[in-house]
């Protein structure tokens, strides 16, 4: 029961603050702009529960794991914003989720 509560909790909380983030962006592209701002401040508090409830040795795969996350997310959209150069925004996103899938598959493989 304690663990539904706790579930709950994080969810409320977690909507809560990218309701917040997403009306308070100055951007015109309120929900794109709120889900940027909104990933630095969950990864925060992703941490913060993690350090709480692995060990160390746990602790540091999660995070080497993340690193190559971020630099896929990075990837995905650089290839996006590069490739609508060429394509139009449909194939460019496509183009680039295949390359973002190659990419999981090589770290997974290398790693």
């Amino acid at each position: 029961m304690q663990t539904v509560l706790d579930d709950g909790l994080k969810f409320i909380i977690g909507g809560t603050l990218f309701v917040l983030m997403s009306y308070f962006s100055k951007s015109k592209f309120l929900f794109l702009s709120g889900v940027i701002t909104f990933i630095p401040v969950m990864t925060l508090i992703n941490m913060r529960m993690q350090m709480k409830y692995m060990d160390l040795k746990e602790f540091r795969a999660t995070e080497f794991n993340a690193v190559f996350g971020a630099v896929g997310a990075v990837v995905l959209i650089l290839s996006v914003f590069i490739l609508t150069n060429w394509f139009k925004p449909v194939y460019a996103a496509f183009i680039a989720a295949v390359l973002y899938i190659i990419y999981m598959l090589l770290c997974k493989h290398f790693l």
